[in-house]
């Protein structure tokens, strides 16, 4: 099923989507991001696979025409590979232009993260997926883990996304 959030006029739209959170997971945590930058949510769509890339990048989708490069967001955050399952789905994001799909265990909610319950994340060592992490969001009893969506992919990857025949 396939949720297509660009139809919303932004303009009006503008002020309600502000503090907006699409939260997904991944194991047992939560995370979460900006609703802004999500285009759609898809059931997961077959993917075609293209060697010699980065083993994160599990390859391309056809939407309707075009073709996006998929990211399996579990293992660039360094977590074990786990079999794709009936609610695994692909978030379609857009990030400086680019379109880009994140494969995800699960999407649990929208929920509205106020600013003031949005902390930093503390620096705790120097894991690789620490430099997506950006805050932390207080909802009721429970911690939602706030990324970057902008840090998921380095200068150098972004190039050799935007080389995948058609982007």
């Amino acid at each position: 099923m396939s949720q297509n959030l660009k139809s919303w006029d932004m303009n009006a739209e503008e002020d309600t989507m502000k503090d907006l959170y699409l939260c997904f997971s991944l194991e047992d945590r939560d995370y979460a991001f900006e609703v802004r930058h999500l285009t759609e949510i898809l059931a997961l769509p077959a993917i075609t696979t293209i060697p010699g890339t980065a083993p994160f990048l599990k390859g391309v989708i056809n939407i309707r025409g075009k073709i996006i490069p998929v990211m399996d967001v579990r293992l660039r955050f360094d977590m074990q590979f786990k079999p794709y399952h009936e609610r695994t789905c692909v978030l379609l994001v857009e990030l400086d232009g680019l379109p880009l799909g994140l494969i995800v265990d699960s999407v649990n909610d929208v929920l509205r993260i106020p600013t003031e319950n949005i902390d930093l994340a503390p620096k705790i060592g120097e894991s690789k997926s620490s430099r997506f992490i950006y805050a932390t969001g207080r909802v009721n009893d429970s911690v939602k883990i706030l990324i970057n969506l902008q840090r998921l992919l380095t200068e150098e990857e972004t190039v050799l996304i935007k080389d995948i025949p058609g982007n």
